[in-house]
């Protein structure tokens, strides 16, 4: 999708409605929640849903690695012992 610009009116408790558009651009519906990311003068909405599993994936980058872990076999195998070895106990 292109940049587009969007505005909305605040209001006196503060609260904004998220244009539909926009909605749809971040993937949020009613109920969802999103996260206001504050650098200087400038604010980004996101998808909290999505921002927290991009933290998560950022914070456990190389940990795969140090596990010995460098496939999606090597994840299953891992999955598949531990199992076993939950099951014994």
């Amino acid at each position: 999708m292109s940049a587009f610009t969007n505005d909305a009116k605040v209001m006196p408790k503060g609260q904004v409605t998220i244009p539909k558009n926009v909605r749809n651009v971040l993937g949020v519906e009613s109920g969802d929640r999103v996260t206001f990311i504050v650098d200087g003068n400038t604010v980004r909405v996101v998808n909290t849903a999505v921002y927290t599993l991009m933290r998560f994936q950022e914070q456990m980058k190389g940990e795969a690695a140090k596990a010995g872990l460098f496939s999606e076999e090597d994840v299953a195998e891992w999955v598949t012992q531990s199992r076993r070895e939950a099951a014994a106990k």
